[in-house]
């Protein structure tokens, strides 16, 4: 069932690639992504053994990843059909194709247990997802594809050097060398602590720009602005998630390792100034897509410093995964449509979306208000389990800092998105023709539907997931 759930995706960019209508291609994607979805809740209800000698597992951090990748996916499929009816003038064969590959690649990523493995799945989906940003084909977006290549390229080579590091750490401590997950978590206690905190320190660094932790976080303003709104919806819901899992595979084996001051210290210094910049650029910020990026470098920030924290922090920063996923998953669909039909991303040229795009207009003021934390939505939990393990474990300064860097995002976010969604229609702004149909605004109002859902009650077997995933984050007495 594992490798039905890699070659579904892999079958579909193959399918998608022969078809010559550019019509008829798109539909591809739903039914590429429904398959997965069941697959997946499949494989969560009865999750197979091991296999090939234990470098395929799917354990609960995967299933929590995959999850969400799969969900987001399936909607985003579903969304692309009434997205490309309007694009018709531009071929979708290698979006087609690179969406189901960058799916498959994720599904790939979640039950690697070899971390060579991993990293060659989280480097296929920067491959897969480059040519996409360049869809729309203008001076932007080629500039927004190079800088993510580069930037995203230098970093996966950073995380490589620091898989290097720590195999070399089991040859200085006269181990088997390995990079299996399991070995690795049993030698952890006699590893050298230099070259161990050398892995971790480059393999955050390599990890933390393909999540976009400050400052590394350079290439995302661009490239989600400038990426077709689905594009933007993966990158930030379904590629973060899976940069993450990285970070956490190697979080893993320094918490085996004892040593867990150096790396919790670290990860919380970065999480709390990728909050920082992301306060510092949302204030005024006139292009909303790029307002996005930032909203997902603040969010990023925000779960490393939930996994640098631990203990109680760690079950609220595995649910604001999911969350804050399928969050920006509405956020930049809905975004698209807004952009669709005035043709611009400038605030000053874009007013009284409520009036013109009623649905995109009100399911975007309700996304706005969950990405913020705003109750009663999924991502108000979560922030709300982090910040109060904040403040039982005592620290005071971090959680008044993330409060206040909270209230300035808000702010920030408010100002620049209020008037375009509340301000008046003027008939001195562009108007493309396009209304909202049901695959353009079903889609996005779905997914905004499970974070509401979410923040009123979970399913059983998700507590159950998200618990299980946190333990194999806490350290061991």
């Amino acid at each position: 069932m594992i490798a039905l759930l890699i070659s579904i995706p892999l079958l579909g960019a193959l399918v998608a690639w022969l078809i010559p209508d550019n019509r008829r291609r798109p539909v591809i994607l739903p039914l590429t992504g429904g398959a997965h979805l069941l697959l997946t809740l499949a494989l969560l209800a009865d999750t197979p053994p091991p296999a090939l000698g234990g470098w395929i597992v799917l354990d609960p951090i995967g299933k929590l990843v995959l999850l969400g990748a799969s969900i987001l996916f399936f909607f985003c499929a579903l969304y692309s059909v009434g997205y490309l009816a309007y694009r018709k003038e531009r071929s979708n064969r290698v979006l087609c194709m690179g969406l189901s590959l960058c799916l498959g690649a994720i599904s790939l990523a979640c039950v690697s247990q070899h971390l060579g493995l991993l990293w060659v799945a989280i480097e296929s989906t920067t491959l897969a997802m480059a040519p996409l940003i360049y869809f729309n084909r203008n001076a932007r977006s080629i500039e927004a594809t190079w800088k993510y290549m580069l930037i995203c390229s230098i970093g996966i080579a950073m995380a490589l050097l620091g898989l290097y590091f720590l195999a070399y750490a089991t040859v200085v401590a006269r181990q088997e060398p390995t990079l299996l997950l399991a070995p690795l978590l049993t030698a952890a206690p006699v590893l050298s602590p230099a070259w161990l905190n050398g892995a971790f320190i480059f393999l955050l660094v390599g990890f933390g720009t393909k999540i976009g932790l400050a400052p590394l976080h350079t290439w995302k303003p661009d490239a989600y602005g400038e990426a077709p709104g689905l594009v933007g919806a993966l990158l930030a819901g379904g590629l973060v998630n899976c940069g993450f899992l990285g970070i956490c595979r190697i979080y893993q084996v320094c918490l085996a390792a004892g040593n867990t001051l150096f790396f919790r210290d670290a990860l919380t210094a970065m999480g709390l100034l990728s909050m920082l910049f992301a306060a510092f650029f949302v204030l005024r910020q006139a292009d909303f897509k790029r307002l996005l990026a930032y909203s997902s470098v603040e969010h990023v920030g925000f779960m490393a410093i939930g996994l640098g924290l631990g203990k109680g922090a760690l079950y609220g920063t595995l649910f604001h995964l999911l969350n804050n996923g399928l969050t920006k998953g509405v956020l930049f669909l809905t975004a698209a449509n807004i952009h669709r039909s005035y043709n611009s991303k400038r605030a000053e040229r874009v007013r009284g979306v409520m009036d013109r795009l009623p649905w995109s207009g009100w399911i975007f003021m309700a996304a706005l208000f969950a990405v913020t934390g705003s109750p009663p939505f999924a991502t108000f939990l979560s922030e709300f389990m982090v910040l109060s393990s904040i403040f039982t474990e005592g620290r005071m300064v971090a959680g008044v800092s993330v409060l206040l860097l909270f209230a300035v995002i808000f702010t920030g976010m408010a100002l620049t998105m209020l008037p375009i969604l509340t301000g008046r229609d003027g008939k001195d702004l562009d108007n493309s023709g396009y209304r909202d149909g049901l695959l353009t605004a079903g889609p996005p109002f779905m997914l905004l539907l499970i974070t509401l859902l979410l923040g009123v009650w979970m399913p059983a077997p998700l507590q159950e997931i998200i618990g299980a995933a946190a333990a194999m984050l806490e350290i061991k007495p």
